[in-house]
């Protein structure tokens, strides 16, 4: 294959064994004849497709689960397909990774695990505020994003009616259909854009999934031991929002607001259960002086997605949303696709159609 220059520089810096390339170029192979067949001069270009894994998800059964699906993966995609396999090597790497592919031509990047890879896969499509564009100017093609579901999580997967089978998944990369979806970017006070392609959501939630990131070698539960600590000296908080560049609102004793670009979060939590990653907007949901007796008795309503009906719970559509703290404590939890970002106030506009999406 054509082996991506700057996604071995960056990898190979970090760990020298992260990366490998199925079908090398042969060695009788110029530069430009390599160049000519990733060009579209023939009437079959071979797809190059960046797989990238993190060996550490799911308590290290993601990289387990990966070994075993090579050899169907390869077996599905090697005639049509170069394969390059990239392993992360700790936080951001898979944003390198990424980057680096999307300059050197790749077709797609596959997030394989969790929504975590995925996150960080997303946040790989831009850099200092910028779609990353390919280096090749006269590339008629953008690279495409794919996901073969693995590990603890996969929310996103779930919004699309996914089944948490890597071979479905292996066939839509096969078919190579595409359709453009929306990316969230939050922005604050300082510091770059972060982006988001599943929930953002403050308070309560955020600050349940702060602490259920200590606890992922647990499983799903996890989310559960999260929220038990999370509601240890809880309070709700009067916030103030901006939607549409309109008018600052008030919201009073909010619990949690959840800005949802998809459907789910939490293992499995309908929370936004009208959010579209292709509408256009969001749907934010708001809870409101939530006890945690509250919790319990409509837990069951927040996982099937029938919690708009209650009492505290509204729902709205907004292309931006602007929230901040009544107050100055500084203290109200922001995370994204369950990454901590830190705390308010933020900012959080929609890029309709940003991402191509195998599908």
């Amino acid at each position: 294959m054509i082996i991506y220059q700057g996604i071995v520089a960056v990898a190979m810096a970090r760990n020298p064994s992260l990366i490998r390339a199925e079908q090398p170029m042969a060695s009788d192979l110029s530069s430009t004849d390599c160049t000519a067949l990733r060009g579209g001069a023939s009437l079959h270009r071979r797809r190059d497709l960046v797989f990238v894994v993190n060996p550490r998800g799911a308590n290290g059964t993601t990289v387990q689960q990966w070994k075993k699906l090579l050899p169907y993966l390869r077996s599905r995609l090697g005639d049509d397909c170069n394969i390059c396999e990239s392993l992360t090597s700790g936080p951001s790497h898979a944003i390198d990774i990424t980057r680096e592919a999307i300059r050197e031509g790749a077709d797609a990047v596959i997030a394989v695990g969790g929504d975590g890879t995925l996150h960080e896969v997303v946040n790989g499509f831009f850099c200092s505020g910028k779609p990353v564009c390919n280096h090749d100017m006269n590339s008629s093609h953008s690279t495409a994003l794919g996901i073969i579901p693995l590990g603890t999580g996969s929310d996103f997967a779930r919004t699309l009616g996914w089944k948490n089978d890597p071979h479905d998944a292996i066939e839509r990369i096969a078919k190579g259909l595409k359709s453009k979806i929306d990316v969230g970017c939050i922005t604050g006070e300082i510091g770059e854009s972060h982006y988001f392609i599943n929930v953002a959501d403050i308070h309560l939630s955020a600050k349940a999934g702060y602490y259920a990131s200590r606890y992922k070698k647990f499983g799903n539960l996890c989310y559960v031991i999260g929220a038990l600590q999370a509601f240890f000296r809880h309070h709700n908080q009067d916030l103030r929002i901006k939607v549409d560049e309109g008018g600052w609102e008030v919201c009073s004793q909010v619990t949690a607001l959840c800005i949802g670009n998809a459907k789910y979060f939490g293992g499995g939590m309908k929370i936004t259960p009208n959010a579209n990653p292709s509408s256009g907007d969001y749907e934010v949901v708001i809870l409101q002086d939530f006890k945690w007796y509250d919790f319990i008795f409509k837990m069951h309503k927040l996982y099937n997605g029938t919690h708009l009906s209650v009492k505290n719970v509204s729902s709205r559509r907004a292309r931006s949303i602007e929230v901040e703290e009544i107050g100055s404590n500084s203290s109200i939890y922001v995370q994204s696709d369950g990454e901590f970002l830190g705390f308010l106030p933020r900012k959080f506009s929609l890029l309709p159609g940003v991402i191509e999406l195998i599908c």
